[in-house]
């Protein structure tokens, strides 16, 4: 792994060591990634690309989101952790978004190879082309063909069928590149907005096989029945691609990004299926997307992704 430089100015904390007891912070404990990675620790890498964004008519400004985001991790209580790795950013060139993705790739699967878990900070939802194609060139490496499980937590299905790719074709690329090797895939949708996706996404989701469940059967008051749903998942797949478009959580949780969402997914439902996934120990990597500090208000949004990101990273 290439060493990085860090960023000094986001991984900044208060430092608390005069208290009593641990007062780390990940501020105190993040390293720039430059060496021997521990089997399953977790890696950050960013992905500072709104070109996928723009592409789909949205609203730029997720290429600001890796720094935004770790700009409030930086103070989060280490906890059981006693060093935090960072790989840096790959960044997209203006329009340069299918060079960006496979960029992204193959740091993805540098990660992997290494042993490492990479948790990967968006960016557009086009990350997530370029973060299967690192997982799916270090499972080919293995010639590994195990089934993998891409779990979306997302207000869409980001299946769109039109190319140029963008922000909203991503899984569609996926499907097609699994159709074409044979694959076993399984794409599930948690969060979808009736809203927010057009009969003939819903068509191009049953087309793929697709499993999804709608926002408003996404409440606090169905958790036990989507964990049983997202643990039916996990068991029938070998590998899992955990990737959360912050648009499912709802505006007022999460207003800075490209659609915020005015129904939305609670937190605290998010929060529980990500450490169901993460405790599976079937997640081979995870990312984030859509995160753009020029709509956050006050930070609320940055808060939320940091405390997702954490809960990925954490012991």
């Amino acid at each position: 792994m290439s060493a990085v430089q860090l960023d000094n100015t986001l991984w900044k904390a208060r430092d608390d060591s005069a208290e009593q007891g641990d007062t780390r912070r990940l501020a105190h404990i993040v390293e720039a990634a430059a060496g021997q990675v521990e089997k399953g620790e977790p890696v950050l890498l960013g992905f500072a690309c709104d070109a996928g964004v723009a592409r789909n008519q949205g609203r730029i400004g997720a290429a600001e989101g890796p720094a935004g985001i770790r700009k409030f991790m930086a103070g989060l209580p280490a906890h059981g952790l006693t060093r935090l790795l960072d790989a840096g950013d790959v960044t997209c060139e203006g329009d340069q978004l299918e060079a960006a993705q496979e960029q992204l790739g193959l740091r993805v699967a540098d990660l992997l190879a290494q042993g490492a878990r990479p948790v990967v900070l968006g960016g557009g939802h086009e990350i997530a082309w370029g973060s299967f194609q690192g997982l799916a060139r270090w499972l080919e490496s293995r010639g590994d063909n195990e089934p993998v499980l891409v779990l979306n937590l997302d207000a869409h299905f980001d299946l769109r069928t039109g190319r140029p790719g963008s922000s909203g074709t991503p899984f569609d690329q996926i499907a097609h590149y699994c159709e074409e090797r044979g694959r076993p895939l399984q794409y599930a949708c948690l969060g979808v907005s009736r809203l927010a996706n057009t009969p003939a996404l819903y068509a191009r989701a049953a087309e793929v096989g697709a499993v999804w469940v709608e926002d408003r059967d996404m409440q606090e008051r169905h958790l036990e029945a989507r964990l049983a749903n997202v643990d039916a998942l996990l068991a029938r797949a070998r590998h899992v691609y955990l990737t959360i478009d912050l648009d499912v959580l709802p505006a007022g949780v999460m207003p800075g990004v490209s659609a915020p969402a005015p129904y939305g997914v609670p937190m605290a439902v998010v929060e529980e299926i990500v450490l169901r996934v993460k405790a599976s120990g079937k997640l081979r990597l995870a990312d984030m997307a859509e995160y753009s500090p020029r709509f956050d208000i006050d930070g609320h949004g940055a808060r939320a992704a940091a405390r997702l990101a954490w809960q990925l990273m954490s012991a």
